[in-house]
């Protein structure tokens, strides 16, 4: 596979009041003012074979998110955010300039694309939390085949994986260690489901992440 200097479809999107660091200077840019800035967002995966995002896991899952949405799992998607986050320790990352640099040099590979039921996709963590001031989630949840729990928990740890089946899950304060899967179903009395850190804004009952059935591209 070509790198990002041997095409000139090379495009940048910045989130908020960040600022697009050394080798990406000079290359078009576009400004969001937040992952719910979807104008903006759509408006830089137009054209572009290779986009930059320069912001945080919350605004990458929202670029990603659209790209799905828009059925553009083509584009490669380069990640610039200027310090360490859940995101880059998952898919081993630098951040600041190091990864400015690698936007412009590294390859894109596909990796699993992790989503839910209402097409958000995830890059850091997600997580299930108990609602209306209640310690615990009732419900009953399974990784594939497997039970995670069945009656009461005091929440859910989500997170995407480099490599396949795509995903792994644990229970918060559990001694269980980390579950892997393909995906992660929930039927509950009620959860809060927090996607890289932004809360949906109501809770629901069911709730499920799984490997879509495509990947994305991520420059590394």
């Amino acid at each position: 596979m070509n790198t990002a200097e041997d095409t000139p479809s090379v495009a940048v999107l910045v989130f908020g009041d960040r600022r697009a660091l050394g080798r990406l200077n000079g290359l078009p840019t576009r400004r969001a003012e937040g992952p719910e800035d979807s104008a903006a967002i759509d408006g830089a995966i137009g054209t572009p074979r290779r986009l930059v995002v320069v912001g945080a896991d919350a605004d990458l899952a929202a670029v990603l998110s659209r790209l799905l949405r828009a059925e553009r799992l083509d584009v490669e998607v380069a990640y610039v955010p200027p310090r360490r986050t859940a995101a880059t320790r998952i898919y081993r990352l630098p951040a600041g300039r190091r990864a400015a640099r690698r936007a412009r040099r590294g390859t894109a590979r596909r990796v699993p694309l992790i989503r839910d039921e209402t097409g958000s996709v995830i890059v850091g963590r997600a997580s299930w939390r108990p609602v209306d001031n209640r310690r615990l989630i009732h419900g009953e949840a399974v990784v594939d085949d497997t039970s995670l729990f069945d009656g009461d928990a005091a929440g859910v740890r989500i997170e995407p994986t480099l490599a396949m089946p795509g995903l792994r899950v644990k229970l918060h304060g559990a001694w269980r260690g980390w579950i892997t899967g393909r995906a992660v179903q929930l039927g509950s009395t009620g959860v809060a489901v927090v996607r890289d850190g932004v809360t949906a804004p109501r809770a629901g009952r069911r709730s499920t992440f799984y490997r879509h059935i495509e990947g994305w591209l991520l420059v590394r």
